[in-house]
């Protein structure tokens, strides 16, 4: 009998993206996967059924998830949906592990082994099912055209009948993924761009798209790639070096994170007070809690006549290549455990171990045991 790989439609509100796209459906039928997937499940990603060749539609998520032995999703299940699922079932997703005990029980409880994207192992073979770096990339790029959308001023030097119009000044903070991306797409609408990152090895990466460098003389390399949080003095020099730089922005673009933690609090009330009026913050970590210090989740609020937009799901806004890149790292995490027809987890594969999440009735990762506590 061939593995059962099911796809329910998104119930999370405001998300649009699908874990399967028309390509990776037939990638994996190729390997012998048998696809039961919800009607319409990848409509507000523009895939329409018909797009999708040799899957079987049901008409709901109870159907779709009848005898399923692997379950893709892009969101966390809710406690209903988990209800759903077989027990003993494999389950795939951006599962965000830090942030629900009583959903991490829900999933122990039908013993089912469950997969978190965010806890991937940061190594170079990774790299290709990286889902936060794809997903970031999106974010980057929507917060970039929201900026320029959103900002007084045009982005490109203009030479007009009437004068010359000079660039807009944008600032971005933090220089992973989506801070590069962003970087690069309001490099390419004309702005000057500065940008700032608590790692050292980010400047190199922040010269090479053109922007400057904004060097506080502070950094907080940290382990697998991610930065550390930084000392009381640390985040005093750092404040003092920002604060000029925030004060002479007509947009600051702020992306810093940390995994499994509050945002880092980088834009303070004072520093708002300091920013031109008519000036933008754009907070792409609003849903871990925001950059700046008066971010609202989802809301726009103004201070000191500074807008300070707090987007929330910045990837959905895009949900057709959103999906697709995502889909393709979801392949490229189970391709290989995929053989003969048949899903064969490997669990002496640090990639496979490392993003485990739940497996056999107990939560098996030690760092969100660590935070949330066994479930």
């Amino acid at each position: 009998m061939s593995l059962t790989l099911a796809i329910a439609r998104e119930r999370t509100n405001g998300e649009s993206r699908t874990a399967l796209s028309p390509e990776t459906a037939k990638k994996f039928i190729a390997l012998g996967a048998h696809i039961r997937m919800e009607q319409s499940a990848g409509i507000e990603s523009h895939f329409l059924d018909p797009d999708y060749s040799a899957v079987e539609f049901v008409p709901g998520l109870p159907e779709a998830y009848a005898a399923a032995q692997l379950i893709l999703r892009v969101a966390p299940p809710s406690t209903a949906e988990i209800a759903a699922m077989p027990e003993g079932s494999v389950l795939i997703g951006l599962l965000k592990p830090f942030e629900s005990k009583e959903r991490l029980a829900a999933l122990n409880a039908r013993r089912i082994t469950a997969f978190a994207l965010e806890l991937l192992p940061r190594i170079s073979r990774a790299q290709s099912m990286d889902a936060l770096s794809s997903q970031g990339a999106c974010a980057g790029y929507q917060c970039g055209l929201i900026a320029a959308a959103r900002c007084t001023k045009f982005f490109p030097m203009l030479t007009t009948a009437a004068g010359t119009i000079r660039p807009a000044r944008v600032l971005v903070i933090g220089a992973g993924v989506a801070g590069l991306q962003a970087i690069a797409t309001c490099k390419r609408l004309g702005a000057m761009v500065e940008a700032y990152d608590v790692r050292a090895a980010a400047k190199e990466q922040i010269e090479s798209l053109g922007a400057k460098f904004v060097d506080t003389g502070v950094s907080a390399d940290g382990r697998g790639g991610y930065a550390r949080e930084l000392s009381a003095d640390e985040k005093a020099a750092q404040a003092e070096k920002l604060t000029k730089a925030i004060a002479a922005a007509d947009v600051v673009i702020c992306t810093a994170a940390i995994p499994g933690k509050k945002a880092p609090q980088i834009i303070t009330r004072d520093m708002v007070g300091r920013m031109k009026y008519g000036a933008i913050i754009i907070d792409m970590a609003a849903e871990s809690g925001g950059n700046c210090e008066l971010t609202q989740p989802g809301e726009h609020v103004i201070a000191n006549d500074v807008h300070i937009h707090g987007p929330l799901n910045l990837p959905s806004r895009m949900p057709t290549h959103a999906s697709e890149l995502y889909a393709k790292n979801l392949y490229n995490f189970l391709s290989p455990a995929i053989k003969e027809g048949q899903l064969q987890l490997d669990w002496s594969d640090e990639v496979i171990a490392g993003t485990a999440l739940c497996h056999n009735g107990a939560t098996v990762n030690a760092t969100v045991k660590q935070i949330l506590g066994d479930a």
